[in-house]
Parts: structure tokens; C-alpha cells; sequence
């Protein structure tokens, strides 16, 4: 899959912009400030409806705009689609596929698929637990784009639920009578329905990810590794529930060897979705009394987290600024891996990355990435993107986008 055109109008910088994109490296190459990494953005945003830099849709509108549009011819085989998403901030935004009449966003899904390489990664390693289930869940929904809709699905159900929660806290807190929580229980219910589901999606693809993520991390900084990628479910190994499901080596090396894309159907890292819906539905009645009191949902995957291990030490807070940058790289390269392996290969976008790695680790993931059907590379000097990414060559500056 690549893209062939990109059109902009208000997004970012951009009043209007059309770039046509050839297969094959393309090398977005400006000062800093001039625009480049808003192009790969916008590519960005069609694969995932968000942003790799901010966590809303308002600062991706032009100063003065009402609206931003993202317009993209894509072409897969012998297929071509043309997706457009319209944003608009403070209220629903708009999508249309082939010029038809308005479809949700989600249901764009999947026309543009995407791995992106940024500065920011380093969060997945060092950051919160929120960047890593966002790395996940934006990949379980790159895999199954109907994933959107249970990821919405769920967000609404605890937004519900969190302010039934919270009704009850402060009641009880003014002394007043308690509020009649017969509801709750028809909440948890949806709840861990919806939970179980994405849960399920996210054991799944980590049971396929980890030795592929080791592979990579083994390819970027040979003899570093091993890597290990633990889940921490706050529902799973809540208090009275057995430990967590082993989705560590053994699951890995197991669905490597079947040379499967994960594990067999219905079983999610040797558990049913049925039984995850029964272990979430006890988790959460084993803290009811405590959620009454804080007036929060304390346990589901809106709480969980993935464990980055080198080794058996966390990689958080004790790996190096360059063990760090290869870990994230490897997550990225995996996910490019595993996505390709699935028959829709992905468009690779390494925004501003050269320039953060040394020689070494610089040749190494541009020799891995350059057989690529599509890589998007932004740079601030030529020099900083390697000899061996020759191809298109487009100039940003001052507005423009210009190929040389």
C-alpha cells in the first residue's frame, strides 16, 4: 500500500498544499518550524483519526480556520481508494470515501495504514502506561479497524459509569443518603463485556509482537536483548484472582513457531473471552467498595499497562538513552513486521529519527526499513538522511513543498 497524493487545506501551517508521492523513499528535508513533520501527520492522522504530537484536534487547524481537511489518494495492488477527513474542532468531525456521501471516521479505517518512527516514542519506554496502551490499542485496531468501534464502545461505558461512581462518592461525602446503585451491576456488566474484548485483542497481539520485537532489538543493537514484553492487568491480578496470564517467551515462541499471527481463536494467551468477561466481572466486584469511595473505575484495561524488560530488569529507569531509542525502535519495526505479514503493508514514516541515533544504530534501521513499499523520511539537513534512502527529495519552506 502506498500513498500517491496528498492534500491539505488549513492543516497546520498549510492553507492548500498537494504533494504527489511515488513509491519507494521520499525525504521531506527543511529547517525546523518550516512544516515538514505537519505532512506526515496528516498521513498519520488518516491511519489512526489522531495525532502523533497532540492529544486534540484544535491546534491541527490553522490559525483563523474553521476547519482542516486531509485528502489522500491511496493505492493498494490494482486498487486505488480516496479518503477525506474533514476536523472540526468542538464538534464531529467528517469522512468520505471515493466521493460518496459522509461515513463515520472510523469507518476510514484501514484505507491508510501506517508505522511511525518519532522523537516522541521514547515515551513508549519512558513514559506512562497511558503511551503504551495507546501504542497497543493503535495497533489491535491497525489489525482490525472494527476495533475502533469497541475502543469507542468502551470509553463511553466508563465515562458512564465513572460518573455514577462519583455521583455516589460526593453523596456520601456531604453526608447524605446513599444513592441507589442498582444500575452499577447492569454497568459493570457492559463494562467487562466490552473490556473482556479489547483485553482479548491486546493478549492476542502481544503473544505475536514479543519475539518479533526481540528480533528487532537483536537487529538494531546485536547482543543487547532479550527483550520481554509483560502485560500488567490491574483486573487479572487484582486481589483474589489468579495471577495473570503468561503472555511472556513461552506464548511468543510458540506462535513464532506455528508461524501464526497470533493466538488461536477463542483462546487469548490460554484464556476464553467468556473467561476474561468473568474475571473482569469479579475483579470489579472486588473493589466496588473502594471505587464507591474514590468515585473512580479502579480496574480494567484503562488501567493496565505493557512491561518493557531487556533482560529481567524493566527497561523504564534502567535502560540507557541508547538502549532506550533501540527498545522503542524495535516496537516500532515489529509492529511494521507484523502488520506487513498480514497483507497490507504499511507506509513507514520516520520523522526526524536520524538525527537522535548514532552512525551505527543510523545505518542499521535505515538498511531495514529501505525495502519498505512506501517510507516517508523528514530531516532537517540531507546529511541527515542515510546514503542508502536514495529517492524523492522535496524541499519545505516558507510554506512550500518543492521537489528537487
Amino acid at each position: 500500500m502506498h500513498v500517491t497524493h496528498l492534500s491539505l487545506a488549513d492543516f497546520r501551517s498549510y492553507a492548500r498544499i498537494e504533494v504527489p508521492l511515488d513509491p519507494g523513499v521520499t525525504a521531506f528535508v527543511g529547517a525546523n518550524g518550516q512544516g515538514k513533520t505537519n505532512l506526515v501527520e496528516a498521513v498519520g492522522y488518516l491511519a489512526t483519526l489522531g495525532s502523533h504530537r497532540v492529544s486534540s484536534d484544535a491546534p491541527l487547524v490553522r490559525m483563523g480556520a474553521e476547519r482542516a481537511v486531509i485528502r489522500a489518494a491511496v493505492t493498494q495492488g490494482e486498487r486505488s481508494q480516496l479518503v477525506e477527513l474533514e476536523l472540526n474542532p468542538g464538534r464531529a468531525n467528517r469522512a468520505r470515501i471515493n466521493r460518496s456521501s459522509q461515513v463515520r471516521p472510523r469507518d476510514a479505517l484501514g484505507i491508510v495504514r501506517t508505522v511511525l518512527f518519532a522523537p516522541e516514542d521514547l515515551a513508549l519506554v519512558k513514559g506512562d502506561p497511558g503511551e503504551r496502551r495507546r501504542f497497543l490499542d493503535e495497533l489491535v485496531t491497525a489489525r482490525s479497524p472494527r476495533m475502533a468501534g469497541v475502543r469507542s464502545d468502551y470509553d463511553r461505558v466508563l465515562r458512564q459509569r465513572n460518573t455514577l461512581l462519583k455521583s455516589a462518592a460526593m453523596a456520601r461525602r456531604h453526608g447524605g443518603r446513599g444513592m441507589d446503585l442498582s444500575t452499577l451491576d447492569v454497568w459493570d456488566q457492559h463494562l467487562a463485556r466490552v473490556g473482556a474484548e479489547l483485553l482479548a485483542r491486546r493478549l492476542d497481539l502481544i503473544a505475536t509482537l514479543r519475539p518479533l520485537a526481540d528480533k528487532a532489538y537483536e537487529q538494531l543493537a546485536p547482543g543487547g536483548g532479550p527483550v520481554v514484553l509483560e502485560y500488567r492487568s490491574s483486573a487479572l491480578e487484582a486481589e483474589g484472582s489468579p495471577g495473570p496470564p503468561d503472555v511472556g517467551a513461552e506464548s511468543a515462541r510458540e506462535a513464532a513457531a506455528t508461524g501464526s499471527a497470533g493466538l488461536a481463536e477463542p483462546e487469548f494467551a490460554g484464556h476464553t473471552r467468556e473467561e476474561l468477561y468473568e474475571r473482569l466481572l469479579a475483579a470489579l466486584a472486588g473493589v466496588r467498595k473502594q471505587e464507591i469511595e474514590r468515585g473512580v473505575t479502579l480496574v480494567g484495561p484503562h488501567r493496565d499497562d505493557l512491561v518493557l524488560k531487556l533482560g529481567r530488569l524493566p527497561a523504564k529507569g534502567y535502560a540507557s538513552h541508547g538502549e532506550s531509542w533501540s527498545y522503542a525502535l524495535a516496537l516500532r519495526l515489529a509492529s511494521y513486521d507484523l502488520l506487513r505479514s498480514e497483507g497490507n503493508e504499511p507506509v513507514l514514516v520516520l520523522d526526524d529519527v536520524f538525527a537522535e541515533l548514532d552512525e551505527r544504530r543510523r545505518e542499521r534501521l535505515a538498511e531495514l526499513v529501505l525495502p519498505g513499499e512506501q517510507v516517508l523520511v523528514t530531516a532537517a539537513v540531507d546529511d541527515d538522511v542515510p546514503d542508502v534512502l536514495a529517492g524523492a527529495r522535496y524541499l519545505v519552506a516558507d510554506g512550500t513543498v518543492e521537489r528537487v
